[in-house]
């Protein structure tokens, strides 16, 4: 019996009962990260431990939850059975693979990168009868530059800033980007001031485990010799440190005009997601017999796929999709 997929809001799974990252309300759903696209007030979730608290941090309220550490098998209902695997996107990211003895498996990925983070785990590469995966880069110009390389021309703009008597100050999103970034620059060995939701969220990912350099929170009298780390739209920060010079930390810095059209002096190009070349490889150590690509350049990275002579088909627009796999 084939799989069934709908795709609005998530993709729901109707045979056996589960949507993965559903964006409104579900019964019961997989949540492959805290990000706000990705989470809902569900009624029952399946993640990490990290994405439950973290998810606690960010929707507090009552829910059922399956708490899952990477890479146990776990028995759901229906004669399904779910393991998480790490996905290196943001700390406690993770991809599920549903196997059933009727449908066969099916990885999910959620967002993902095949690259070694700063503050994430390492990205596994479960083979899987199906897949369904993020293509938010899916366009052959979209190849990341070496992680040492970005880093390091964000460690000179900080001591050219400072040389300057400006603040450094990097927009990067609270969750996810601004412990990468924290990390990413501990080399620097300069102090560090982080916005409130970012310090709050940042000793959370503390709590369960993970290390960061020194940090303190923003404070506008004494941010003078600082970087600051806050998200793109602390407007009422910036306005209180007296010459800010702005960094904007994201994948989509590789686009020509990006520090115009972010309004930053600079941007720098260290993505949480996989760039073109690392999707072509995740595709080749999944080995899939069908693809099903989301997000982003869905579409295009499809048709890349099927020009190399993989079976791939592009959703999320709201269609509903049945097939059968041979073989």
């Amino acid at each position: 019996m084939p799989w069934e997929i709908h795709h609005r809001k998530g993709v729901w799974l109707p045979q056996v009962g589960w949507w993965l990252d559903a964006q409104a309300r579900a019964e019961r759903a997989f949540v492959s990260h805290a990000h706000s696209d990705h989470i809902a007030r569900h009624k029952e979730v399946l993640c990490t431990a990290v994405t439950a608290r973290l998810l606690h941090a960010r929707l507090p309220g009552r829910r059922a939850e399956t708490v899952l550490p990477f890479g146990r098998r776990h028995a759901l209902e229906f004669g399904l059975h779910a393991t998480l695997y790490p996905a290196g996107h943001i700390f406690g990211s993770s991809q599920i693979l549903l196997e059933h003895e009727d449908h066969g498996s099916l990885l999910y990925t959620g967002d993902f990168k095949l690259r070694t983070g700063y503050s994430t785990e390492t990205c596994a590469t479960p083979n899987a009868d199906v897949l369904i995966m993020e293509t938010t880069f899916g366009l052959p110009r979209y190849v990341f530059p070496p992680q040492e390389e970005i880093v390091d021309g964000m460690i000179q703009f900080c001591h050219r800033a400072l040389a300057d008597c400006c603040t450094p100050v990097f927009f990067c999103y609270s969750l996810g980007k601004s412990q990468e970034v924290l990390r990413a620059l501990a080399s620097a060995k300069l102090p560090v001031m982080l916005h409130s939701e970012t310090l709050r969220l940042t000793r959370i990912c503390e709590q369960h485990g993970l290390e960061f350099p020194t940090y303190r929170e923003f404070d506008a009298d004494e941010v003078a010799g600082h970087i600051v780390i806050c998200p793109p739209f602390a407007n009422g920060l910036i306005d209180r440190i007296p010459s800010p010079r702005t960094a904007s930390v994201t994948g989509w810095a590789l686009d020509s005009g990006a520090t115009y059209r972010l309004r930053t002096d600079a941007a720098f190009p260290l993505s949480d997601h996989a760039g073109f070349d690392d999707l072509l490889t995740f595709v080749e150590r999944v080995r899939p017999k069908r693809i099903f690509t989301l997000h982003g350049f869905a579409r295009e990275f499809a048709q890349t796929l099927r020009e190399r002579g993989w079976d791939a088909l592009a959703i999320g627009q709201g269609n509903q999709l049945e097939f059968r796999m041979s073989g």
